[in-house]
C-alpha cells in the first residue's frame, strides 16, 4: 500500500469550494453553533479572495490531490497592528492524527513571525479538546476574553503566543 502523499501550499483560487467544503463540514461534527463562527463568515466561500494582502496568507493541506485542511493568518481586526489572528484552522475527519495539523500550525506562526508580527491570537471553542491541546503545547496561553473584533460570538476559548 502507498503512502498519501501531501503538500502544504498557499490557497489558489480553484480551492475555495474544497476549502468551504472542508471548513463547514467540522461544525455539525462538532456540535457547533453555525452563528457567530466561521462558518457564518462571509468569507468563508471566497477565502482565496479573503487573504490577498501583503499582511496576510492562507495555506491548504493537499493529500493526494484533495484539499484536506487549511489555516491562515490574518491582522486581528480592530486591535494593535503587531498582533495578527490564526484563523479558520479545519482539517477533514480523515485526515485528523496524521500530524499535518502541527505542520500547518508551524507553517502559519513562522509566516506570521516572517510577516512581522510579534504576538498570534486565536479563537476556539471548547469542544475542540485536541486543537486547544495543540495550541497549548505551542505555548499559547489562554485569555478571560476575547480580543479585536473578530464577529465570533460563539467562540468561548481565547488564546494568544508571544512571537518574539
Amino acid at each position: 500500500m502507498s503512502e498519501n502523499t501531501f503538500l502544504i501550499r498557499e490557497i489558489e483560487q480553484e480551492d475555495n469550494a474544497q476549502v468551504e467544503r472542508v471548513i463547514r463540514s467540522c461544525f455539525p461534527e462538532f456540535k457547533l453553533p453555525l452563528e457567530g463562527t466561521a462558518y457564518a463568515d462571509a468569507e468563508t466561500p471566497r477565502m482565496y479572495e479573503s487573504y490577498q494582502a501583503d499582511n496576510e496568507v492562507y495555506y491548504v493541506i493537499e493529500e493526494d490531490g484533495e484539499v484536506v485542511g487549511g489555516a491562515g493568518i490574518k491582522p486581528l481586526k480592530d486591535f494593535e497592528s503587531d498582533v495578527c489572528e490564526l484563523q479558520k484552522m479545519y482539517f477533514l475527519t480523515k485526515v485528523r492524527g496524521k500530524g499535518y495539523g502541527k505542520q500547518l500550525f508551524t507553517k502559519c506562526l513562522k509566516a506570521a513571525k516572517d510577516l512581522g508580527y510579534k504576538q498570534c491570537y486565536l479563537e476556539s471553542a471548547s469542544q475542540l479538546q485536541a486543537a486547544i491541546h495543540i495550541y497549548e503545547s505551542f505555548g499559547f496561553k489562554h485569555l478571560d476574553g476575547p480580543l479585536g473584533n473578530t464577529g465570533h460570538y460563539s467562540c468561548g476559548v481565547w488564546m494568544i503566543k508571544d512571537l518574539v
